[in-house]
């Protein structure tokens, strides 16, 4: 489009290539969103799409266009049926392989984008092998876009037509594998660049990612498009498929973001018609929204009636042309509040067949509206000297408001009463109350200035300054956290971010609304008026605590972990209550001591004659944890007390407690005798000793490790 011209109308074009827009295809035909396969099973819409996709083909194929652009979602799934494929190739190879020549000079590398590993370029109609009379360009959408991680990389559907040499997949790039890596690269798009006449055409595609990346890569100007060095000689065409309607902070991509140098961008992804290009502020492009070709779900926008768009295209100006789609199954739906209607027809909203009735009028009343639209399609389709269409079930979808309606019918024996009627008996009514906010104080969310949005910051600099800790502990402190402290949430936010620990936030808050609770609960029985100062002194405790705890770096961990830590303080020695995994050749522990206590009495009883596979039947009662040993050499128990002034006292029941020394001892044969013991420990005692654990055998296995595991986490619990 002329610089003249950009904030006008788009002028008249004389004669120049043409190209189709539809929901999925640009230059010459356009159109967008074809969702092959959408309810293919069912039998009334089943082959909805696929009747459209081919009318589509069969107007290229009219009008004489050059090529077609599909600005993705051809397909429905991300892994079509066979009879979605089956039909697709038979489409495509009817309407697009004859003998009419390509009158499109290829200007680009027809090896960019090859599969790689074969011959045969990337350009369909440049392969020689092949008859290609109206070359098909598309990128991915959402729904079909490209997955699995095999030897080929991802593939999808389009790859498959690609290579069959149906179509020309473009807009394809590799993800990075590393987070360092994606640090450095950003989105590159590579153009396919044309020639017909003295008009210059580039096709730049960008399948489907993530808004919040797209987003991103925008913002931080990431978004590399290798252009011609003469580009402004050039009619740059700009494909993509992604979220136009504001849905989050970053869930979708602002219309103003895109290279000065794109002429006309063809956004996919968003159903709803809005193929007239409309002038974006403060840039030089406009933006042409085709919409879907068929309705996959019962929206407003998906009642506006669908085109393509004939587009013709002389140097830098252009033409677009809406084409109506006539295979598109109508499609009309109507909101009602019940309590208005009432008010106005005069029946009673707790009359179930006073509102059956009613509701059923409207419904044949919105039959007769959609009958009428494709009547009305045939008409003008008789004027052009085309011929009509048997008339086809409609879709009809009535919203109803049930503010203050005690009791609705069922809306699936409703609609049955419609079958064979409209296409959609089972979802014709939906109904819907508003809402109400019961409370009238709400903690408002104030918006945080932060530190990166200052604005005499240039972009790197604010990229730069990006941290997760940073950005939350901001954040966090402008809002008005009544119950959870602020440190502690920003630490459990960044524990989720960076050490992809998915249950940081919520054991944070589960741990700390139990110990407000317990706080709260210590100061009695409280009036409502002081419950809130309560709250408030009860959290900055917590807080001041948790700073605390930051400070000395002894933060609060579990308590298992935290009572053994205990216990390997207070008992000198340290105790090992968990048994590593070791391979088949053992390894050497080794633990030393300065003094070594004398046999216990109840230790050295000829009673030990216990099998390997169990613990010893009785030992000497201790509040420390005694530490068992395995001699290799003479495969004796020896016992090391940590509290030699209760070693006299009587022998309690055998516990569970299991240590990993005690599970090695549990692979020895049999147990010394009571002489043997009290004489190796009477030995030991004279100098310091080193005890040597060699490995016996595969007798200690992994299994025997975890199953001590289990004995002490239960030892553990019930100490607690």
């Amino acid at each position: 489009m002329s610089d003249a011209g950009r904030d006008s109308v788009p002028p008249t074009i004389r004669d120049i290539g043409k190209c189709m827009i539809s929901p999925f295809f640009e230059p010459s035909l356009k159109p967008t969103d074809n969702h092959i396969g959408y309810l293919e099973r069912d039998p009334i819409r089943g082959q909805d799409s696929i009747n459209t996709f081919k009318e589509i083909l069969q107007l290229a194929v009219k009008h004489d266009v050059d090529f077609i652009l599909l600005a993705g979602d051809l397909f429905h799934e991300n892994r079509p049926s066979r009879d979605c494929l089956y039909q697709v190739i038979a489409l495509l190879r009817e309407y697009t392989l004859n003998e009419k020549p390509v009158q499109l000079e290829l200007l680009s590398d027809p090896n960019e984008g090859k599969a790689e590993g074969y011959n045969f370029p990337s350009i369909n109609y440049e392969d020689p092998n092949l008859n290609v009379g109206i070359p098909v360009f598309s990128i991915h959408g959402n729904h079909d876009d490209p997955q699995g991680a095999g030897p080929e990389g991802a593939l999808c559907a389009l790859d498959v037509l690609s290579v069959s040499g149906l179509l020309n997949y473009m807009g394809k790039y590799d993800l990075p594998v590393s987070n360092a890596e994606a640090q450095q690269t950003g989105i590159a798009i590579r153009p396919v660049l044309l020639r017909k006449g003295s008009t210059f055409l580039g096709l730049y595609g960008v399948g489907n990612v993530k808004d919040q990346r797209m987003h991103f890569e925008l913002r931080s100007n990431r978004v590399r498009m290798y252009m011609p060095r003469n580009k402004n000689e050039w009619f740059n065409i700009l494909l993509l498929h992604q979220n136009r309607v504001r849905h989050g902070p970053q869930e979708s991509v602002p219309e103003g973001m895109f290279d000065d140098s794109v002429d006309l961008v063809v956004w996919g992804h968003e159903h709803d018609c809005r193929i007239v290009p409309e002038s974006v502020a403060g840039k030089n492009y406009f933006i042409t929204q085709p919409g879907s070709s068929i309705a996959t779900s019962l929206a407003d926008g998906e009642s506006i009636e669908k085109h393509v768009a004939l587009m013709e295209i002389q140097g830098k100006e252009f033409q677009l042309k809406p084409i109506p789609l006539r295979t598109v199954r109508p499609f009309v739906l109507e909101d009602i509040v019940l309590s208005e209607a009432s008010e106005e027809e005069g029946f009673d909203i707790n009359d179930q067949i006073a509102v059956s009735k009613f509701l059923k009028s409207r419904v044949n009343a919105l039959i007769e509206q959609a009958n009428q639209l494709w009547d009305d399609r045939n008409k003008r389709a008789a004027q052009d000297g085309e011929e009509e269409l048997p008339r086809m079930l409609p879709l009809v979808r009535l919203k109803v408001d049930t503010t203050g309606v005690s009791e609705m019918s069922n809306p699936i024996r409703f609609g049955q009463e419609f079958q064979g009627r409209i296409a959609n008996p089972r979802d014709v009514l939906v109904f819907h109350r508003a809402k109400k906010t019961t409370r009238t104080a709400k903690v408002t969310i104030d918006q945080p200035e932060l530190s990166i949005d200052d604005p005499e910051l240039s972009i790197s600099e604010k990229l730069s300054k990006v941290r997760v800790h940073t950005l939350v502990k901001e954040y966090l402190a402008a809002q008005e956290l009544q119950l959870l402290g602020e440190a502690g949430m920003s630490d459990a936010i960044q524990m989720f971010v960076e050490k992809d620990d998915s249950h940081a936030i919520s054991n944070h808050v589960s741990t700390a609304l139990r110990a407000l609770m317990k706080g709260v609960q210590a100061n009695g029985e409280l009036d409502e008026d002081d419950l809130d100062d309560v709250v408030y002194k009860v959290r900055e405790q917590h807080d001041q605590q948790y700073a605390e705890q930051a400070k000395t770096g002894k933060a609060a961990k579990s308590k298992g972990k935290g009572k053994a830590r205990a216990e390997d303080s207070d008992g000198g020695a340290s105790v090992d209550s968990i048994m590593m995994d070791v391979d088949a050749a053992g390894s050497d522990f080794e633990a030393q001591s300065d003094e070594v206590p004398p046999p216990k009495k109840k230790a050295t009883t000829s009673k030990k004659t216990t099998t390997a596979t169990k613990a010893p039947a009785k030992k000497a009662p201790a509040k420390g944890r005694g530490k068992k040993v395995v001699a290799s050499e003479s495969e004796e128990v020896i016992e090391l007390d940590e509290d030699e002034d209760e070693e006299d006292e009587p022998a309690p029941a055998p516990t569970k407690k299991t240590t990993r020394a005690a599970v090695l001892s549990q692979s020895t044969a049999k147990k010394a005798s009571a002489k043997k013991t009290t004489t190796t420990k009477v030995k030991g005692s004279s100098q310091q000793s080193t005890l040597s654990f060699a490995p016996s055998g595969r007798s200690s296995t992994r299994a025997a490790a975890t199953r001590a595991r289990g004995k002490l986490a239960s030892t553990v619990d019930s100490d607690d």
